[in-house]
């Protein structure tokens, strides 16, 4: 359904990224085809190019590009990235512009816990449109996305875990859990995030009815 989606909207020029299962051949052609760049996670459903690009990457020198985020949710993020073209003319991917590895390390403040995770990817742009701190900023805005919609509503709404299945129940659910999302993330506004706010209504029946101005003597704004 990714492509019949992207037919009704104007993607020319846009960077269009997605996550391994769409790292797909017919979509880069597609994404080209209509002068758009695709920006694409690579994982174990292309093991080939998966295992190309780690050994390209294997021998990590000194990153091409570091950013270090500051400690706001309780850890300090430090990412870093490399990218080469060394391989473009060799993958069998099409339109390739330059592939990348990024690490990200966490150390937790509270504990001094540290966690290293490393993330492959392939665009298409090169580097003349895109040097290793754009790269970088693309794939973060990515996992906005990503942890702001849809990890939340896995992790705290349990979507995957869902056992509805049979007729609209699995689409009337997910519009439900997406309208709660953004219910609360409007509370929150930016304040706490949507665990820390799912935590303090939870049975706090009058503290939901003031939010949603449910009560004829509530106290807090009115949401809609």
């Amino acid at each position: 359904m990714f492509i019949p989606l992207l037919d009704a909207i104007d993607i020319q020029g846009k960077d269009i990224t997605a996550d391994a299962l769409l790292t797909q051949r017919k979509l880069a052609r597609y994404l080209v085809r209509r002068q758009a760049h695709y920006h694409f996670t690579v994982k174990g459903n292309q093991a080939t190019l998966q295992a190309d690009i780690a050994l390209l990457f294997a021998p990590r020198q000194t990153p091409d590009f570091v950013e270090v985020s500051p400690p706001d949710h309780g850890r300090i993020e430090t990412r870093r990235i490399w990218c080469s073209t060394a391989l473009n003319a060799h993958l069998d991917f099409p339109h390739v512009g330059q592939v990348f590895l990024i690490e990200r390390e966490a150390i937790y403040k509270k504990d001094g816990k540290r966690t290293s995770e490393v993330a492959l990817g392939i665009t298409s742009r090169p580097p003349e449109q895109a040097n290793p701190q754009r790269v970088l900023t693309t794939n973060r805005r990515h996992w906005a996305i990503e942890n702001r919609c849809h990890y939340v509503i896995d992790w705290n709404f349990a979507e995957d875990r869902c056992r509805i299945r049979s007729g609209y129940g699995p689409e009337n659910m997910t519009r439900l859990r997406r309208f709660a999302v953004g219910v609360i993330q409007f509370i929150a506004d930016g304040t706490s995030s949507v665990p820390q706010k799912m935590h303090q209504l939870h049975r706090n029946t009058r503290l939901v009815f003031d939010y949603l101005r449910m009560t004829n003597n509530s106290t807090r704004p009115c949401l809609l």
